[in-house]
């Protein structure tokens, strides 16, 4: 059988009418037969604010207002059937529960549980929404298959596992209806609910098609597939019919917000094509990331990511010396940090880490634990309201004239860190945040909009 497995963001399915057309998609295509649902947009961030175990009861009171608000917009264009009502007061009765308890005793499960259930809820409404269009669709909890380790607002899937578990108890489901299951979230050994850190709904639905080994991932959002660059930056900037999945990884670790870092990594294992469109307006096409593509330019894109923190490492111990670098990277590991960018010297270590890469509910991974362990060993200086900038595309290390295009853009700019070499894919330059948005315009104005343009 033929298997599609489609993802739907939070605007696509932020109200009834934003669920219908999402709908449309999902019926036209008779291979699709799992939806992979996020909340509906706006709730998992007042969510996240109902997390804070600091809040008064007065202010958690409006948040659960605010949140039943949007759901039972959707409820009442619904006809409000028993089955769909009953199943949304338990989830929204839980959330009061949840949240009160919160208040007295916090604790990072709770945490994973109350912004697990924005998602129960879309995926509750959204199969009702298919039912009512005459489709055979029921909504499935991902708990039972998407088996994860422990570390609650960052948890890691356990691919065999969930494999097993999707082989055993999702895959016969498929073969008699529509399932619409929930983005983000997951569950330990335990049973306890965990979530994949934020934007983990599209991993979700990679993961899925991966234990699945479906056809083909389609990511629903808001944009008509991939740029050039953000258009909000760049006016000129065009869409991107087909890329590469090393092209499209690194637009999503280097900040193209139309895909989750991690989305790419389960579909390079299992060679799944990945398509990214706009639910508003499907006719218009999208992007295919595929395995092998009939262009490579030598750029493809300029992607930025900003809120970046760069740590200066300063130690007389690295002269000479072995294992420096090798402790430095054993305290960040212990704490989970990922390291993008490294530069060093001979008594100097330059890391960035990306910020934006917190947990679930928005805590910062740059914490006073981590600067402390690392000072012990050196001298440590952080420097942040940076942006990472990001030319995208093929054979960058071993082209000539590269640099000199680059670099002529970034003459009027103070550049913090450059990196290029490790890649053939990328280079990479750290400037101020404040600038970030030139630094792009003129990038794309330089390699894709002139006379020279090598794409």
């Amino acid at each position: 059988m033929s298997l599609v497995v489609a993802k739907f963001g939070g605007t696509s399915v932020a109200d009834y009418q934003a669920m219908n057309r999402c709908a449309d998609i999902v019926l036209a295509n008779s291979a699709t037969r799992l939806v992979v649902v996020s909340a509906s947009s706006g709730v998992t961030n007042l969510l996240v604010e109902l997390s804070q175990a600091d809040m008064g009861d007065e202010r958690r009171l409006k948040l659960l207002k605010d949140i039943a608000t949007i759901q039972y917009a959707i409820l009442d264009k619904l006809g409000r059937p028993a089955d769909v009502a009953a199943a949304l007061d338990a989830l929204l009765s839980r959330m009061a529960t949840l949240s009160a308890k919160l208040l007295q005793a916090p604790s990072h499960a709770m945490v994973d549980e109350i912004l697990s259930l924005g998602e129960q809820c879309s995926s509750a409404l959204f199969a009702a929404v298919l039912r009512e269009r005459g489709a055979k669709a029921s909504a499935f909890d991902v708990r039972q298959v998407m088996r994860t380790d422990s570390h609650f607002g960052k948890a890691e899937p356990q691919i065999a596992e969930l494999k097993r578990l999707a082989t055993e108890k999702l895959k016969p489901l498929l073969e008699q209806q529509l399932l619409v299951t929930q983005g983000f979230i997951g569950a330990d050994a335990d049973g306890r609910t965990t979530t994949l850190g934020r934007g983990g709904s599209d991993y979700s639905a990679a993961l899925l098609a991966e234990a699945l080994e479906a056809d083909a991932v389609e990511i629903w959002t808001d944009v008509e597939g991939i740029y050039t660059t953000d258009p909000r930056l760049a006016p000129n900037a065009r869409p991107i019919a087909e890329i590469s999945f090393n092209e499209a990884a690194e637009m999503a670790t280097f900040g193209a917000k139309v895909l989750h870092p991690a989305t790419i990594l389960p579909a390079v294992r299992q060679q799944i094509q990945v398509f990214v469109g706009s639910s508003r307006a499907p006719e218009k096409g999208g992007t295919w990331i595929r395995h092998q593509v009939e262009d490579e330019p030598v750029f493809r894109a300029v992607a930025v990511r900003r809120d970046q923190t760069l740590l200066n490492l300063h130690s007389l111990q690295m002269l000479h010396a072995q294992g420096f670098l090798a402790e430095t990277f054993a305290v960040l590991a212990r704490h989970k940090i990922s390291v993008d960018l490294i530069t060093t010297s001979e008594v100097n270590v330059s890391l960035t880490l990306d910020k934006t890469g917190s947990d679930s509910a928005g805590k910062g991974l740059l914490t006073e634990a981590l600067l402390q362990e690392l000072s012990q060993n050196c001298r440590v200086r952080v420097e942040d309201k940076l942006a990472l900038v990001a030319i995208i595309g093929n054979k960058i290390a071993t082209t000539a004239g590269i640099c000199r295009r680059v670099f002529e853009v970034l003459e009027p700019h103070n550049v913090r860190m450059i990196c290029q070499g490790a890649s053939p894919h990328n280079l990479c330059v750290l400037v101020s945040e404040a600038e970030a948005g030139d630094v792009v315009a003129a990038l794309h104005r330089n390699l894709f909009e002139g006379a020279q343009d090598a794409a």
